[in-house]
């Protein structure tokens, strides 16, 4: 049950996301599908690339990361049907926007 919350809370807050930011356009079922492949790529693909980028990671002291949120944005948006990004930059701020309120939703979870 407790996965299936997390799985609704996250595809609420690609919607909201997706709702607050110009140049993304999500429809509520791409943002079920669109919250599973971001968990997938988090879980398999980020780990990968903030290893290779670990150099560029502590010179930058981790700002670096954003880009790789955004790539890995750009990535799920050609994957999932329905979901699309205008550009780099609209898939930073999305995913920026995003960590804020998956951050918000996290606060909201622990009490």
């Amino acid at each position: 049950m407790k996965i299936f919350l997390h799985w609704l809370i996250a595809a609420a807050a690609i919607g909201i996301a997706a709702y607050i930011i110009p140049g993304v356009t999500i429809d509520p079922i791409s943002a079920l599908i669109a919250a599973v492949v971001l968990g997938a790529l988090n879980l398999f693909i980020r780990p990968v690339l903030l290893i290779l980028t670990l150099p560029i990671t502590v010179i930058t002291l981790g700002l670096f990361s954003l880009v790789i949120n955004a790539l890995l944005v750009l990535l799920a948006a050609y994957l999932v049907p329905g979901f699309s990004v205008a550009s780099f930059w609209t898939a930073f701020l999305f995913a920026f926007v995003l960590a804020v309120i998956n951050w918000f939703f996290s606060l909201w979870n622990r009490s």
